[in-house]
């Protein structure tokens, strides 16, 4: 049930395949229930890989390693890195899977004693590696809702590990994707009400 680094790049894999066929799509619409426009959500799931890298990175635990992050509209998420637009949405997927190998690479490679500062515990590699492919799979529903896409559902054993990792008190007794979306606020489950809060365990168990 553990989570690797293999899992980041098969998450990413599968969202650029899935979001590939609507480059040519209106990437200013609203991603999902968000705030945020697709492009913006993007550009923020890469910055959650890059930051979630170079926080393990530093291996330190008191504070997050303090990168400049800004907005560049109100109300549009504070990232320290950007795509390029006149790169188009093909650029934004390579920056995205630029952003999943930088934090595959730390994960890969950091002993699994390492641990680093995040909101939600102090994590271990296994805990970085887990954090970004929920981060991946849920704001690919998040992008695929607004941009019109039907059919996105990653695999269910790549959810059950995820959930397993992060999620302890979530339902074992239900499908896993539609409880890692229940889980992340996004959708309800039998007799579960959508959560208005919600929050992850990075601690190693």
């Amino acid at each position: 049930m553990t989570v690797t680094p293999a899992d980041i790049r098969l998450a990413a894999a599968l969202t650029a395949s899935a979001l590939r066929p609507a480059r040519d799509a209106d990437w200013s619409v609203r991603a999902g229930a968000l705030e945020w426009d697709c492009w913006e959500t993007a550009e923020h799931l890469i910055d959650d890989l890059f930051s979630y890298a170079v926080q393990l990175a530093s291996e330190r635990t008191d504070i997050d390693v303090p990168f400049r992050y800004t907005q560049e509209a109100p109300g549009s998420p504070y990232n320290a890195v950007r795509a390029d637009k006149e790169a188009g949405v093909d650029g934004l997927l390579v920056a995205l899977d630029s952003a999943a190998g930088l934090l595959h690479a730390v994960t890969a490679t950091k002993p699994p004693g390492a641990r680093a500062h995040h909101t939600f515990g102090v994590a271990d590699p296994e805990g970085f590696a887990a954090m970004g492919v929920v981060e991946t799979l849920v704001h690919t529903h998040d992008l695929t809702t607004g941009l019109g896409i039907d059919g996105w559902e990653p695999p269910a054993d790549l959810c059950a590990r995820t959930l397993h990792r992060l999620f302890p008190d979530a339902p074992a007794d239900t499908p896993p994707w539609p409880t890692l979306l229940w889980a992340t606020g996004r959708g309800e489950l039998p007799g579960r009400p959508r959560l208005d809060k919600w929050r992850w365990y990075g601690e190693p168990r």
